[in-house]
């Protein structure tokens, strides 16, 4: 019986292959990926979650860009318009080929209002936010970290933070104060830290007896290294995830602010003061308050999407696979 030399030699390849096992395919060697990397991978995947990074993105870009807004129409934010950009009755005017938005009751351009309005939500969001996680890191750290009396003492005054009621609490002080910018975020980011704190105080109370941290003391590290170089890095993702939840709350309160008359002082366009001063005319002028309020709900529902998406890619226990 005669044999093929060509079948001969590539059974014996495919018999050489098996034996060396699949280590011995070049080009086929296995690479790991890093946790971040397998949550990026699963944000990217998400349809909701990227459109909503896109208008995010999108607003970003109108917030920096307003300037360049008042100087395509000509109209500046604060600049009323009583002779174009008001009816013969003195009524606001409906969106136009001049006033894209319409006009507000003092006849300024709403267009511009909005995209300068903008500017303020995402600065007071984003800033609050920021100061509001970098105290909920350091308390919670040092609560989990250190434990005994000091994570008892740092756990109670988590807990009267949290049953305090922060809206009331943030109208009163602003009510005293004054409205201004800097206490807005000042009172925003100190009344925001608590829940931060309490999920940073789980995570490092299941982290502090790890193998790691055993390493690292018995290496001599001290103790705000092994908080902030070995653990820290550890509970990043539940911490992003709070940060992108918590930026349209802080909007939210913000807007709520405004709307009572809390906010930034007048002129300033801002999108609360704009829905309570468009409450007034929300049956003859529709577009006075439909813009801004979409506006709002346009940039929370987005950052509040975006961040179910977040957490749903760096969930461990997210039962998305990469195919």
């Amino acid at each position: 019986m005669s044999v093929d030399p060509t079948s001969l030699e590539t059974l014996g390849e495919a018999e050489g292959v098996s034996s060396r096992g699949p280590d011995a395919l070049e080009g086929k060697a296995i690479e790991g990926r890093s946790p971040w990397l397998l949550g990026w991978q699963r944000l990217r995947r998400d349809r909701v979650a990227m459109i909503s990074l896109g208008i995010i993105v999108l607003i970003m870009l109108i917030a920096i860009l307003a300037p360049l807004a008042a100087v395509v129409t000509g109209h500046q934010p604060n600049e009323q318009y009583r002779q174009t950009g008001l009816s013969p009755n003195g009524l606001p005017l409906g969106p136009t080929s001049h006033f894209w938005f319409g006009t507000d009751d003092l006849g300024r351009d709403i267009l511009v209002r909005v995209a300068f309005g903008s500017r303020v939500s995402l600065l007071v969001g984003v800033v609050s936010t920021g100061i509001a996680v970098v105290i909920g890191v350091v308390v919670g750290l040092a609560a989990g970290f250190f434990g005994g009396i000091i994570d008892t003492v740092l756990a109670r005054f988590i807990d009267v933070a949290l049953t305090v009621p922060f809206l009331l609490v943030a109208i009163a002080l602003v009510s005293i104060t004054g409205p201004s910018l800097t206490i807005t975020i000042l009172v925003i980011g100190f009344f925001s830290w608590a829940s931060v704190a309490r999920i940073v105080r789980g995570q490092v109370l299941s982290l502090r007896e790890r193998e790691f941290v055993e390493a690292a003391r018995s290496l001599g590290a001290s103790d705000p290294r092994i908080m902030f170089v070995d653990i820290l890095p550890n509970v990043l993702a539940p911490i992003i995830v709070y940060t992108t939840l918590l930026i349209p709350v802080v909007i939210v309160v913000e807007a709520t602010l405004a709307y009572l008359g809390l906010g930034l002082p007048p002129p300033t366009a801002d999108w609360g003061g704009m829905i309570n001063d468009g409450q007034k005319y929300y049956t003859t002028a529709w577009w006075f308050i439909i813009f801004p309020g979409a506006a709002l709900l346009m940039t929370t529902l987005a950052f509040n999407l975006f961040g179910d998406g977040v957490r749903d890619a760096f969930d461990p226990r997210s039962d998305q696979l990469l195919q």
